[in-house]
């Protein structure tokens, strides 16, 4: 189901992302207490809240660590933890805008932020954060992100958890017994996925994101490969451009020639499990996965590096989206969802949840701990983006619709590609318009 979710708001200046990195359904909470209603209420501060987690079943047992803690400092009040897996959860949040049943807080990524704001779901955060215990402990520019993500007019509608980054990862154990140097840059990536595959021993070069999650892979390769910095040339986009169709061409090209057939359907938890069982020489993913390498390969069988340097001699990514938490209007208790809020990003539990997760700490605080510095795709994600080596594309994540477009509406198209059914250019071409259509009718609404 696509939802038209247009609203008017401000135009906004959009926030580097590069910098931040630098350093189901089930029935509202309610203790009785609320307002009820749409605009839900305050409630007294106790009783149960619901919470809904928009990654699901990879986050799980964090969560629940974190609630435990909660639960624990504050005994008034229960968390009720529902875990969704990312693919589902902008069409079950959605379905609850518009047929009721959200939950009090949730997971509110930047890439999803626009979609849920102009559908007025949710609670305007400013005024909370600068009366609580995270003021001025929060990264700025994450926060930014967030409210330049929220549709246009700047108001603050998620907290920050955490920033990611993407990486290649790839098995030193498999280069070293072939000889090849790190993948450091685009032809040496090729080289390496060509030369480690063996179909007929089950050995392949590289795994390809062929299932959900598809267009954020697909869109780093081509715009790493191209060196194009921008994602608009005034008011029309770039992905079409001629150097980025050549790119997905030679990217998409890889598909069953130096990977699995069953790729084609992968989504992340499904190409991350298979990489980590077999004898897969390189994996595209991000930060969030490298405790699964970790527990599956051990510390000495692969390494996570930043993303392959074009020809150019410059690394160009595409930026990954803020994750945060937002209090959903309809609450009838914001006030214990705000305090968990609080709770979840505090140095302490930040540091703990991040440190599962793999990924860079939103609390300033959080951020300084030492298991940064000893995860070394982390560490070396931070390094990169402050080195003078890397230029992040940004994307418009404040445009309402590109949760859907880069998603519902082309992931099937990407499929095509793959299987040759459909050229790299009229894919291109196909999400271009529609992102060019996206772009016009947000700039006439936001004048």
């Amino acid at each position: 189901m696509k939802i038209s979710i247009r609203r008017s708001r401000r135009a906004a200046t959009a926030v580097a992302l590069g910098s931040v990195l630098a350093l189901t359904a089930t029935a509202c909470g309610d203790d009785g207490s609320g307002s009820g209603g749409d605009k839900g209420g305050e409630g007294s501060g106790k009783g149960k809240i619901v919470f809904w987690d928009n990654n699901g079943g990879v986050r799980t047992d964090i969560w629940k660590e974190i609630i435990a803690d909660f639960q624990k400092a504050n005994p008034d009040i229960k968390v009720e933890y529902v875990g969704i897996a990312s693919t589902e959860y902008q069409s079950k949040v959605d379905t609850a805008i518009q047929g009721g049943g959200l939950p009090d807080v949730g997971g509110v990524g930047a890439a999803m932020l626009a979609g849920f704001s102009a559908q007025n779901a949710l609670e305007p955060l400013d005024s909370r954060l600068s009366k609580s215990s995270l003021t001025g402990k929060l990264n700025e520019d994450m926060v930014g992100v967030l409210k330049a993500a929220g549709g246009g007019d700047g108001t603050l509608y998620s907290i920050p958890t955490s920033a990611n980054n993407g990486v290649l990862y790839y098995r030193t154990d498999l280069f070293k017994k072939a000889g090849l140097d790190e993948p450091t840059t685009w032809d040496k990536f090729y080289a390496a996925a060509d030369k480690l595959t063996d179909a007929k021993k089950n050995e392949f070069g590289y795994t390809i994101r062929g299932g959900a999650g598809s267009i954020a892979q697909a869109l780093d390769a081509m715009y790493g490969q191209s060196g194009i910095t921008s994602f608009w040339n005034g008011d029309k986009t770039t992905v079409n451009d001629p150097k980025n169709v050549a790119g997905l061409e030679k990217y998409a090209a890889l598909y069953k020639k130096v990977t699995p057939a069953a790729d084609l359907n992968n989504d992340f938890t499904k190409m991350v499990a298979q990489w980590d069982s077999g004898t897969i020489g390189m994996l595209n993913h991000n930060l969030g996965s490298y405790q699964d390498h970790v527990k599956a390969l051990g510390v000495d069988k692969f390494r996570g590096i930043p993303q392959p340097i074009g020809a150019s001699g410059k690394r160009v990514q595409v930026s990954n989206p803020v994750d945060g938490m937002g209090v959903f209007k309809s609450s009838k208790n914001k006030d214990a969802a705000w305090k968990f809020i609080e709770f979840a990003t505090s140095a302490a539990e930040n540091s703990k949840f991040n440190k599962a997760a793999g990924q860079v700490p939103s609390n300033n605080d959080a951020a300084k701990d030492a298991w940064i510095s000893e995860a070394e795709p982390t560490k070396l994600a931070a390094a990169a983006l402050t080195d003078g080596s890397t230029t992040i594309v940004q994307l418009p994540y404040y445009l309402p619709d590109w949760n859907t477009i880069s998603k519902a509406d082309n992931e099937p198209n990407f499929q095509k590609v793959l299987l040759g059914d459909m050229s790299a250019k009229d894919f291109l071409d196909t999400m271009a318009d529609q992102l060019n259509k996206a772009q016009a009718e947000w700039k006439e609404q936001n004048g």
